[in-house]
């Protein structure tokens, strides 16, 4: 199996998977529903995923698909910071529109424990390429402050995002995340900004 052919199959499942969750629930979703909605094997599935709850860890990929959906929809002249911005609005959005809290909880609580891999702190993840990438670009153009390096801004960024939605968790979601983002993520990123 090629390298396309097996992202494309993983995404498929992801993808069925997460769609699911949304419609019927965590606890009511199956396996078998899973591979039956998209049109995998049984096979496929245990091939990238030791069970349903390894699915929780695979949230960041859909976070990266709407970020590789993004990435060249900026409306035109919007500065670096307004780049920045944008993005969180965006994914915030995607949150609170197709994620249900009680699956960005669990994630947030297996990323806490586990020993294995944290998806959340992954640096190779589009996520991080594309806010990297901004940034940089925000230095060179003197928009963004290059007293701090390009990575340390983007885990600055990264810890704001994170301390957003946990904190938007731990309140179960009784108010709007994309809209208190809008209000905070500017302050929290003042210092970046020229």
């Amino acid at each position: 199996m090629t390298k396309k052919n097996e992202r494309n199959t993983k995404g498929k499942i992801i993808n069925a998977a997460w769609a699911l969750f949304y419609e019927q629930g965590y606890e009511n979703t199956t396996v078998d529903e899973i591979i039956e909605k998209s049109k995998t094997s049984k096979g496929s599935f245990y091939h990238y995923f030791e069970g349903k709850d390894a699915l929780l860890g695979s949230l960041s990929y859909i976070f990266d698909e709407e970020y590789a959906r993004l990435q060249n929809s900026f409306p035109e002249g919007m500065s670096s910071f307004e780049k920045l911005l944008f993005l969180n609005c965006e994914l915030f959005s995607v949150i609170e529109d197709r994620i249900d809290i009680d699956l960005l909880t669990r994630l947030y609580s297996t990323q806490l424990i586990t020993k294995g891999e944290k998806c959340l702190l992954d640096n190779k993840r589009l996520y991080y390429k594309l806010l990297r990438q901004i940034v940089t670009e925000g230095q060179k153009q003197n928009e963004i402050t290059d007293t701090m390096t390009a990575n340390e801004i983007v885990k600055m960024y990264a810890m704001c995002e994170r301390a957003l939605i946990y904190d938007w968790c731990l309140c179960n979601g009784e108010y709007s995340l994309k809209s208190y983002a809008k209000k905070t993520m500017p302050a929290f990123l003042s210092a970046i900004r020229i």
